[in-house]
């Protein structure tokens, strides 16, 4: 499988860059100048009411989205239909879009936040980068579902074993493996 928009990437379980370390990261851009994502399991001690220091907002739990730019916010919503500039990155997943309308949106309708998920940061990689990853083995690439995307009731290594899990074979039984094999 190759990485595309709507694919997600599966870190390999012994991955060791501690930005990627048992990861899952949506890809909402790929071309041939590079890969743009967003790690989905990596959820960092900040909320969105926090960072922009605005009491009207919900406290919604902001990610880490990778180790690029992380002065930015980015964020994937269901609200197509209403936040302009969205580009659809699976079905009824969007991402991006008027930033001040999702604001505007969650600060008269706070019950809407399950609808976002916010990212400080992105993953990105060059030209040719991730294939040459793919390539090494850092990386397997897999399928999500759009309420995967969502769901805030997994934890970060839950959503990863259940990646891994969902590809099968060698990689289920890779699960419980320890980050650093040469510890043990």
């Amino acid at each position: 499988m190759k990485p595309e928009a709507g694919k997600i990437l599966i870190s390999d379980p012994f991955l060791r860059d501690p930005n990627f370390a048992r990861t899952i990261v949506l890809v909402v851009e790929h071309n041939d100048n590079g890969t743009l994502g967003f790690v989905l399991n990596n959820s960092i001690d900040l909320t969105l009411k926090a960072a922009l220091k605005n009491d009207k907002l919900p406290e919604k739990e902001i990610y880490q989205g990778g180790p690029v730019e992380l002065n930015t916010i980015h964020f994937l919503h269901t609200v197509g239909h209403i936040i302009g500039q969205s580009i659809e990155i699976l079905p009824k997943v969007f991402w991006g879009g008027d930033f001040n309308k999702a604001i505007n949106i969650l600060e008269k309708n706070p019950q809407m936040a399950n609808q976002f998920v916010f990212f400080l940061g992105y993953s990105g990689w060059g030209a040719g980068q991730l294939e040459d990853e793919l390539h090494e083995g850092a990386w397997i690439v897999g399928n999500i579902g759009g309420s995967t995307v969502f769901n805030s009731n997994l934890d970060s290594t839950e959503l990863w074993k259940k990646a891994m899990q969902n590809l099968g074979g060698k990689y289920a039984l890779l699960i419980n493996s320890p980050i650093n094999p040469e510890l043990n």
